[in-house]
């Protein structure tokens, strides 16, 4: 569960971890300027052309990852639908699965210690003001890593009460999708301790 890194390697794996990040920053820039769909048209078709480079296993597994967009993508769906702004809706929509199947390309293709190493360096200037760089790396890194495992969780519950259930998921499932979270939250700690955690740190 440490990693979401997808097997077999592709080009992408070698590339260094902060270049990508770097190359995810600019797009992110580029996309938020894009002025016409057009432009947002374009780089969706670059991303998925991206992922098509790097094998069908990948291109399948980059979908999967995309199908938590859904409830965003229905819900600009209908308010733009219902304001009569369906092309601004399609450009937003565009954009968000453009921005996030690319972010989960850098996932899939970095390293969890790469991926720390980075981030940590980005925070070293927070230690002059007495917060701990490796602590809040580590802390990103697991939002970044778990989400997507959370995700999947969910979607395992709402398939478990619909087996048996007739009733449509409901927030019934808060309960069981937080206990889930705080269950991996222990066993993460648990895991860290026993490796020594940081050093002067609980």
């Amino acid at each position: 569960m440490l990693t979401l890194t997808l097997a077999p390697k592709t080009a992408l794996h070698i590339v260094p971890v902060g270049a990508k990040l770097l190359a995810l920053m600019l797009f992110g820039l580029a996309l938020g300027f894009a002025p016409s769909w057009p432009w947002v048209l374009a780089a969706v078709l670059a991303v998925a052309v991206l992922y098509g480079a790097m094998g069908l296993k990948f291109a399948w597994r980059g979908f999967q990852l995309l199908r938590p967009l859904w409830p965003f993508l229905l819900v600009l769906a209908l308010w733009h639908g219902f304001t009569d702004t369906k092309l601004l809706g399609l450009m937003i929509a565009g954009k968000l699965v453009a921005m996030v199947a690319l972010a989960n390309c850098v996932t899939l293709t970095s390293r969890f210690d790469a991926l720390l190493s980075v981030i940590e360096r980005l925070f070293t200037p927070f230690k002059k003001l007495g917060f701990s760089p490796e602590i809040l790396a580590l802390t990103l890194a697991l939002v970044v890593r778990f989400t997507p495992v959370l995700l999947d969780k969910a979607a395992i519950l709402r398939q478990a009460w619909r087996a048996r259930s007739n009733k449509r998921p409901s927030w019934r499932l808060i309960l069981p999708i937080s206990l889930a979270a705080l269950d991996d939250a222990d066993h993460i700690a648990m895991a860290l301790r026993a490796r020594g955690g940081f050093k002067g740190q609980d």
